[in-house]
Protein backbone atom coordinates (compact mmCIF):
# COMPACT_ATOMS: atom_id res chain seq x y z
CA UNK A 1 0.00 0.00 0.00
CA UNK A 2 1.10 3.60 -0.85
CA UNK A 3 2.09 5.98 1.88
CA UNK A 4 0.11 9.29 1.61
CA UNK A 5 1.92 11.89 -1.32
CA UNK A 6 4.06 14.08 -0.14
CA UNK A 7 3.56 18.40 -0.08
CA UNK A 8 4.39 19.39 -3.13
CA UNK A 9 7.07 22.12 -3.23
CA UNK A 10 5.30 24.97 -5.27
CA UNK A 11 8.89 26.04 -6.00
CA UNK A 12 9.59 23.16 -8.79
CA UNK A 13 6.37 23.56 -10.55
CA UNK A 14 6.65 24.98 -14.08
CA UNK A 15 6.15 28.42 -15.18
CA UNK A 16 3.87 29.67 -17.57
CA UNK A 17 4.06 32.36 -20.14
CA UNK A 18 1.68 34.43 -18.02
CA UNK A 19 3.83 34.06 -14.86
CA UNK A 20 7.02 34.92 -17.44
CA UNK A 21 5.14 38.45 -18.47
CA UNK A 22 3.92 38.93 -14.96
CA UNK A 23 7.30 39.30 -13.63
CA UNK A 24 8.69 41.00 -17.10
CA UNK A 25 5.93 43.86 -16.23
CA UNK A 26 7.41 44.04 -12.92
CA UNK A 27 10.60 44.71 -14.09
CA UNK A 28 9.81 47.03 -16.41
CA UNK A 29 7.79 48.92 -13.93
CA UNK A 30 10.59 49.09 -11.53
CA UNK A 31 13.22 50.14 -14.18
CA UNK A 32 10.53 53.15 -14.61
CA UNK A 33 11.05 54.03 -11.01
CA UNK A 34 14.62 54.21 -11.42
CA UNK A 35 14.98 50.87 -9.06
CA UNK A 36 17.00 48.99 -12.07
CA UNK A 37 19.51 50.40 -14.80
CA UNK A 38 19.02 49.60 -18.69
CA UNK A 39 21.34 46.87 -17.92
CA UNK A 40 19.97 45.08 -15.19
CA UNK A 41 16.53 44.89 -16.25
CA UNK A 42 18.00 43.67 -19.92
CA UNK A 43 19.56 40.62 -17.70
CA UNK A 44 16.70 40.24 -15.92
CA UNK A 45 14.41 40.12 -18.67
CA UNK A 46 16.19 37.52 -20.02
CA UNK A 47 16.37 35.22 -17.35
CA UNK A 48 12.56 35.76 -16.63
CA UNK A 49 11.47 34.64 -20.07
CA UNK A 50 13.95 31.64 -19.79
CA UNK A 51 12.91 30.27 -16.42
CA UNK A 52 11.57 27.14 -16.09
CA UNK A 53 10.20 26.51 -12.63
CA UNK A 54 9.16 29.18 -9.95
CA UNK A 55 12.96 28.80 -8.67
CA UNK A 56 13.99 30.09 -11.62
CA UNK A 57 11.40 33.15 -11.65
CA UNK A 58 11.32 34.00 -7.85
CA UNK A 59 14.94 35.28 -7.40
CA UNK A 60 14.25 37.79 -10.23
CA UNK A 61 12.44 40.17 -8.20
CA UNK A 62 13.39 39.01 -4.59
CA UNK A 63 15.19 42.24 -4.13
CA UNK A 64 12.13 44.74 -5.64
CA UNK A 65 9.32 45.49 -3.54
CA UNK A 66 6.40 43.18 -4.32
CA UNK A 67 2.59 43.61 -3.55
CA UNK A 68 0.98 40.01 -2.70
CA UNK A 69 -1.67 40.18 -6.15
CA UNK A 70 1.82 40.34 -7.32
CA UNK A 71 3.74 37.45 -5.48
CA UNK A 72 4.33 33.96 -7.31
CA UNK A 73 3.99 30.61 -5.84
CA UNK A 74 7.02 29.77 -3.97
CA UNK A 75 7.79 33.22 -2.95
CA UNK A 76 7.52 34.24 1.16
CA UNK A 77 5.25 36.41 2.14
CA UNK A 78 6.80 39.41 4.00
CA UNK A 79 6.13 40.69 7.49
CA UNK A 80 2.93 42.62 7.44
CA UNK A 81 4.39 45.63 9.72
CA UNK A 82 8.27 45.44 9.33
CA UNK A 83 8.95 48.79 10.41
CA UNK A 84 7.04 48.09 13.84
CA UNK A 85 9.45 47.88 16.64
CA UNK A 86 10.22 44.48 18.34
CA UNK A 87 12.21 43.41 21.11
CA UNK A 88 15.21 41.57 20.54
CA UNK A 89 15.96 38.29 22.68
CA UNK A 90 19.16 36.61 22.26
CA UNK A 91 18.35 33.94 25.03
CA UNK A 92 15.45 32.46 27.26
CA UNK A 93 15.98 30.44 30.19
CA UNK A 94 13.85 28.78 32.34
CA UNK A 95 14.50 27.11 35.95
CA UNK A 96 11.50 25.41 37.65
CA UNK A 97 8.92 27.53 35.83
CA UNK A 98 7.75 28.90 32.24
CA UNK A 99 8.77 31.37 29.24
CA UNK A 100 7.25 31.96 26.41
CA UNK A 101 8.21 33.94 23.35
CA UNK A 102 5.41 34.83 20.72
CA UNK A 103 3.83 37.75 18.60
CA UNK A 104 6.37 40.42 17.09
CA UNK A 105 9.66 39.51 18.52
CA UNK A 106 13.08 39.81 16.88
CA UNK A 107 15.55 37.19 16.60
CA UNK A 108 19.31 37.67 15.58
CA UNK A 109 21.28 34.88 13.98
CA UNK A 110 21.72 32.74 17.31
CA UNK A 111 19.24 31.91 20.43
CA UNK A 112 19.90 29.93 23.26
CA UNK A 113 17.40 28.62 25.04
CA UNK A 114 18.05 26.47 28.29
CA UNK A 115 15.44 24.47 30.69
CA UNK A 116 15.37 22.59 33.93
CA UNK A 117 12.45 21.19 35.46
CA UNK A 118 10.64 24.06 33.16
CA UNK A 119 9.05 24.86 29.69
CA UNK A 120 9.71 27.34 27.03
CA UNK A 121 7.89 28.06 24.02
CA UNK A 122 9.67 29.93 21.13
CA UNK A 123 6.75 31.09 18.66
CA UNK A 124 8.70 31.98 15.40
CA UNK A 125 5.58 31.78 13.12
CA UNK A 126 5.19 36.21 13.83
CA UNK A 127 8.91 36.73 14.71
CA UNK A 128 11.34 38.67 12.49
CA UNK A 129 14.61 36.78 11.69
CA UNK A 130 17.03 38.97 11.26
CA UNK A 131 19.22 35.94 8.95
CA UNK A 132 18.33 33.69 6.65
CA UNK A 133 19.29 30.94 8.87
CA UNK A 134 18.52 30.95 12.38
CA UNK A 135 20.67 28.55 14.75
CA UNK A 136 18.72 27.61 17.72
CA UNK A 137 21.11 26.37 20.78
CA UNK A 138 17.77 24.36 22.84
CA UNK A 139 19.05 22.21 25.98
CA UNK A 140 16.80 20.86 28.25
CA UNK A 141 16.99 18.84 31.45
CA UNK A 142 13.99 17.45 32.73
CA UNK A 143 12.30 19.99 30.88
CA UNK A 144 10.37 20.76 27.20
CA UNK A 145 11.17 23.28 24.77
CA UNK A 146 8.85 23.74 22.20
CA UNK A 147 9.50 25.16 19.04
CA UNK A 148 6.63 26.76 16.53
CA UNK A 149 7.42 28.04 12.87
CA UNK A 150 5.75 28.66 10.09
CA UNK A 151 4.66 26.27 6.76
CA UNK A 152 6.96 28.91 5.04
CA UNK A 153 10.16 27.85 7.78
CA UNK A 154 12.73 25.13 6.10
CA UNK A 155 13.76 23.13 9.46
CA UNK A 156 16.46 21.48 10.04
CA UNK A 157 16.94 19.56 13.48
CA UNK A 158 20.69 18.49 14.83
CA UNK A 159 20.26 17.70 18.58
CA UNK A 160 20.83 14.70 20.81
CA UNK A 161 17.96 12.97 22.61
CA UNK A 162 19.13 11.19 25.56
CA UNK A 163 16.74 9.44 27.37
CA UNK A 164 14.68 11.76 25.75
CA UNK A 165 13.54 12.98 22.22
CA UNK A 166 14.58 15.82 20.24
CA UNK A 167 12.97 15.84 17.26
CA UNK A 168 10.33 17.85 14.66
CA UNK A 169 7.29 17.00 15.32
CA UNK A 170 4.35 16.07 12.93
CA UNK A 171 3.25 19.21 10.92
CA UNK A 172 -0.45 20.53 11.88
CA UNK A 173 0.23 22.59 8.01
CA UNK A 174 1.68 21.65 5.06
CA UNK A 175 5.16 23.31 4.21
CA UNK A 176 5.33 25.71 1.29
CA UNK A 177 8.76 26.36 1.14
CA UNK A 178 10.52 28.41 -1.82
CA UNK A 179 13.91 29.83 -2.48
CA UNK A 180 13.21 32.69 -0.13
CA UNK A 181 12.26 31.04 2.37
CA UNK A 182 14.50 31.13 5.59
CA UNK A 183 15.82 28.24 7.62
CA UNK A 184 15.68 27.29 11.37
CA UNK A 185 18.42 25.23 12.65
CA UNK A 186 17.50 23.24 15.86
CA UNK A 187 21.17 22.00 17.69
CA UNK A 188 21.40 21.19 21.59
CA UNK A 189 20.66 18.23 24.00
CA UNK A 190 17.28 16.89 25.52
CA UNK A 191 18.86 14.80 28.60
CA UNK A 192 15.42 13.18 30.39
CA UNK A 193 13.43 15.68 28.31
CA UNK A 194 11.68 16.84 25.45
CA UNK A 195 12.77 19.42 22.05
CA UNK A 196 10.51 19.78 19.72
CA UNK A 197 9.64 21.98 16.41
CA UNK A 198 6.88 21.94 14.56
CA UNK A 199 4.55 24.17 11.89
CA UNK A 200 1.64 25.57 12.73
CA UNK A 201 -1.10 27.69 10.91
CA UNK A 202 -0.51 31.46 11.65
CA UNK A 203 -2.26 32.77 14.30
CA UNK A 204 -5.81 33.90 14.00
CA UNK A 205 -5.76 37.22 12.73
CA UNK A 206 -9.43 37.80 14.61
CA UNK A 207 -8.34 36.88 17.76
CA UNK A 208 -4.99 38.70 16.90
CA UNK A 209 -6.78 42.08 16.35
CA UNK A 210 -9.10 41.28 20.05
CA UNK A 211 -6.19 41.29 21.80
Amino acid sequence: MEGPLEPRDPSRLRVSDADRHKVAEILRQAAGEGRLDLDELDERLESAYAAKTYADLVPITADLPLRDAERLPGSVPQPASPNLPAARYDSTIAVMGGSNRKGLWEVGATHTAFAMWAGITLDLREARLTSRETVIYANAIWAGIDIVVNEHTQVIVDGIGIMGGFEQARDKVAPTIGPESPVVRVKGIALMAGVSVQRRPMPNPRRLRRR
